[in-house]
This record gives structure tokens, sequence and C-alpha cells, in this order.
């Protein structure tokens, strides 16, 4: 079985892919690439799962992070993906990402018992 450490990993991986795939492009560049689209959307829905799969004490320790948000939005990725915004998928990407990126790399290392 996999551990809360493993899980916070795969965030922390998913979203430094991201920003690979992200590197350079803006929103109209974003909005207009299928490719980019679907790796991006990809690497959400691994953040989706991972945060789904944390323990309640775990996501307890990071309290400020919308972790309901964020596996909601896996969900709405995985379900719903005809109906997906991209230009909300750009901010999450360009706003969001990176605090929760911090969060986690910050849970990572308070938190050795995660």
């Amino acid at each position: 079985m996999r551990n809360d450490r493993l899980f916070l990993a795969d965030i922390v991986d998913s979203i430094e892919a991201i920003e690979r795939f992200t590197t350079g492009i803006d929103e109209t560049c974003f909005v207009a690439d299928e490719l980019i689209q679907s790796a991006v959307l990809q690497k959400l829905s691994v953040i989706g799962e991972a945060a789904g799969r944390l323990t309640d004490e775990t996501r307890t320790h990071a309290a400020d992070v919308p972790w309901k948000e964020i596996i909601g939005f896996r969900n709405i990725a995985v379900h719903a993906y005809f109906s997906v915004d991209w230009r909300a998928v750009f901010v999450t990407v360009t706003d969001d990402l990176p605090m929760l990126k911090h969060a986690v790399a910050t849970l990572l290392k308070i938190s050795p018992t995660v």
C-alpha cells in the first residue's frame, strides 16, 4: 500500500511536469494547443487522484489547501471533459499550482512521518 509521502510526491512531480509543459506559454497559446491541454489535464487528474487518496490526518496538516476542490476538479476533468473551461484551467496552472506546490513541499519537509 502506498503511503501519503508517495501521494504528496506524486502531486509535486505532476506540478513540475505541468510547469515544464507550460513554460513560455501564454493563455492564448494554451487555449489553442490541444496537446498541451491534454498533458496538463492528465497531470491535474493525477494531482486530484493523489489528493483524494491522502489520509484526513495529512490533509489536516495543510488545512489551508482546498483539498475538496482539488479532488472535485479531478472528477470534472475525468467525467465532464467536453465542458472543461480551458481559460479557467490556465488560471489554475498559473495562479493555484505554485501555492499548492509550496504547501505540499512544506508538508514533506516539516512532516517526515506523513
